[in-house]
């Protein structure tokens, strides 16, 4: 059962104005799925689909990439482009190419569309897109499915003012605490979402396996998988917590070195993301670590050992499984639209903390985050701390001071109501 995923739309509009289309993301989150679906619905164009997952391929494409785009011509699908790298010079001047033969023909430039790209490894990917295809490429991330596109809602990126959450009113179907938890626990790998009889544990169990055997072996040294599995469990316990190297070398057995070197791993394969402090002259005394968060919670649950949706909701790590399933919503709810995270946390050294600010259109948003059917207005009582955000905006000294714009709490009420003239409770379903 395929499930239609929003990022869609803006990849073939895209692949009418770029040369290249690439879409990253984690491995089995449907990337390929994705273009092959979007591919049987151009009409005008048969592409062909090349994955280089096939050894002999892979051969053909590291050895000798002139006589591969002999064998296989456009408009072409290459799947897990990051095993060949060397491709990216050739596609590069064959889209040169294709430029230059319109304008000396005078005709509309052909030749859009005519790379599309996949790739599993973002860190060697980008890096090779860096120096190659700079400004003949559009680039885009997937990662899971989201809550929006399991229930088919189509949301677009998250907002907190009032009106564009009033227009998800009727449309958002109610998640009760058990039903989000079970979506937690779960999480939106694509074939656990089509197909509910598919055992969670197994499947993560093979794909904990896949990913260590070839991403990270692709990317890195790691002499010692047990000790990189016992990181991925430190890591996965720290899931809505500010980012301390030094704890996590410590409980994984090792250094604070390969801490960092490992975090930078699970960032560059989509597995983590890191939700950067804000940073302002305007506010004072801030901490600068950024938090960590996983990107599918049920990879996540699987790491920790939670047997059930119950067993999870019920545990000690509830409300940060809970916060890291809001945050990373939230955060797809940007990639599926193709646009850059603007997402940010605050926390001073007095500990007062906003578990995220939206930064958008000259404004900084509040959003909170709890497991609670019966939120108050206290719970959002340190939105106050962006005040003097106000005051800098208002200076002429200051004019690219972001202003402080409409607050969110986030939470399991069953309806969107308002705590005052500036925030609402948003019910977890509307993200």
């Amino acid at each position: 059962m395929y499930i239609e995923r929003i990022l869609s739309n803006s990849i073939l509009k895209a692949s009418k104005q770029f040369p290249v289309v690439l879409l990253t993301g984690p491995r089995q989150v449907g990337k390929t799925t994705l273009l092959q679906n979007l591919a049987d619905q151009e009409p005008s164009k048969i592409r062909t689909f090349i994955t280089l997952d096939d050894p002999n391929i892979r051969q053909l494409a590291a050895t000798d990439p002139a006589l591969f785009f002999q064998r296989f011509q456009g408009p072409l699908l290459i799947d897990e482009i990051q095993y060949a790298p060397g491709l990216l010079p050739y596609i590069k001047m064959m889209v040169d190419q294709d430029r230059l033969e319109n304008i000396n023909g005078g005709k509309k430039i052909r030749g859009n569309g005519r790379f599309w790209l996949t790739g599993s490894q973002m860190f060697q990917v980008m890096r090779g897109i860096s120096e190659s295809l700079a400004g003949r490429i559009a680039v885009f991330h997937l990662q899971s499915l989201s809550n929006s596109e399991i229930e088919k809602t189509a949301f677009g990126p998250f907002s907190t003012e009032p009106e564009e959450l009033m227009k998800r009113r009727g449309k958002a179907s109610p998640l009760p605490v058990s039903k989000t938890f079970e979506r937690i626990f779960r999480g939106g790998m694509p074939a656990l979402a089509a197909d509910q009889n598919m055992d969670a544990e197994r499947f993560f169990s093979s794909y904990i396996q896949t990913y260590l055997r070839r991403d990270i072996r692709d990317l890195t040294q790691v002499a010692n998988e047990l000790q990189f599995y016992r990181f991925l469990q430190v890591a996965a316990a720290h899931t809505a917590t500010m980012l301390v190297y030094e704890d996590i070398a410590r409980e994984s057995g090792i250094t604070g070195p390969t801490a960092k070197q490992w975090i930078s791993l699970l960032v560059s394969t989509g597995i983590v993301t890191l939700i950067q402090p804000w940073t302002s002259n305007a506010l004072k005394r801030i901490i600068k670590s950024p938090r960590l968060y996983f990107l599918d919670t049920g990879l996540c649950a699987h790491l920790l050992k939670w047997g059930s949706s119950e067993t999870l909701e019920a545990g000690p790590m509830s409300g940060p499984f809970f916060e890291t399933w809001v945050v990373s919503e939230i955060y797809k709810s940007y990639l599926n639209a193709g646009i850059e995270s603007p997402l940010y946390y605050y926390r001073d050294k007095e500990k007062k903390e906003i578990d995220l600010l939206l930064h958008a259109n000259g404004t900084l948003s509040p959003v909170e985050i709890k497991k609670t059917a019966s939120p108050d207005k206290t719970m959002i009582r340190n939105f106050a701390v962006l005040s003097p955000l106000n005051e800098a905006a208002e200076n002429p000294a200051t004019p690219w001071s972001p202003s402080v714009g409409n607050g969110a709490l986030v939470c399991q009420i069953s309806d969107l109501l308002p705590v005052d003239q500036k925030n609402m409770y948003v019910p977890v379903s509307y993200i």
